[in-house]
């Protein structure tokens, strides 16, 4: 197993996107196909090892990450005018509403604190008229946070999840078409498929958080870590990487919705070790 036990300290950024990976406040109903789909979030957790680990609260002062440009790393999202993404297939497809009002409820409350160092302090959003709780997707993106095999295993990554004030960093649940307009406004073309970080927000593809990708799709809930760990590694500095080897783990910030080219699905960015798994950067580390 290619493993990277100490990867270099990434470098923060603001203004970048990802993994393909907005907000003000309301409430509705979904589509009954979404409604349906999340019901695939209970199947296939274990594959994948998908067991949050509770983490003594942390309150250092929080750190402010730098300003956009950063992280060595363009965008995640496609640049405007490149050719269309591969396994897409449309959100009427898919029974997942194509687009929403682009206001978003809150997560009510706060989680306890996850690692050690200076706290990163993050909201958690879903857009309204979705058939998805704020309450329920924030409980997952705390457990995912929280992990030891998360980010938090570096040793200077610690997080805590507020619903007021100041905060480093948003999660937000929404429609492709909001997603795109979202990353759209910083040169992204996300396709009505993927996700993306830029700026302070987090956004994620109500299609990827129901559905997954063909290689998860007995096992959406892991995908959800995959998601978050990959567009919140962006928001920490990390770039894309490749593929290691055949039959090594996939590292967290390779492209994976891209095809794994030998390497097998893993969606945590540590090992059960605590051994950070990478591979070869990649020129450019453009795309999702």
């Amino acid at each position: 197993m290619t493993v990277d036990h100490s990867p270099p300290a990434p470098r923060r950024r603001r203004a970048t996107p990802s993994h393909a990976s907005p907000r003000r406040e309301r409430k509705g109903p979904l589509s009954a196909g979404a409604a349906a789909l999340v019901l695939l979030a209970g199947v296939g957790a274990a594959a994948a090892g998908w067991t949050p680990h509770e983490v003594n609260e942390t309150r250092a002062a929080p750190r402010t990450p730098s300003a956009p440009q950063g992280h060595g790393s363009p965008p995640s999202g496609r640049p405007a005018g490149s050719p269309p993404r591969p396994h897409a297939t449309g959100p009427a497809a898919s029974g997942v509403p194509a687009t929403g009002p682009g206001t978003f409820t809150v997560a009510p409350g706060e989680s306890a604190g996850a690692g050690t160092g200076k706290t990163l302090l993050y909201r958690v959003e879903v857009e309204d008229g979705l058939d998805l709780s704020a309450a329920d997707v924030a409980r997952q993106v705390d457990g995912i946070l929280a992990d030891r095999r998360g980010w938090t295993a570096d040793g200077r990554s610690a997080f805590r999840r507020v619903s007021a004030g100041r905060t480093d960093f948003v999660v937000k649940v929404a429609t492709p078409g909001t997603v795109d307009r979202s990353c759209g406004q910083y040169g992204l073309d996300t396709g009505g498929e993927v996700n993306c970080n830029v700026a302070q927000n987090v956004m994620v593809n109500l299609k990827r958080w129901l559905l997954a990708t063909p290689v998860y799709a007995d096992d959406v809930t892991a995908y959800r870590a995959l998601i978050i760990n990959h567009e919140v590694g962006h928001f920490l500095g990390h770039g894309h990487v490749g593929c290691p080897g055949t039959g090594e783990p996939a590292p967290v910030m390779m492209q994976q919705i891209k095809g794994m080219h030998g390497c097998v699905p893993n969606v945590w960015p540590y090992d059960g070790q605590g051994r950070y798994v990478s591979g070869p950067a990649l020129e450019g580390n453009a795309g999702h």
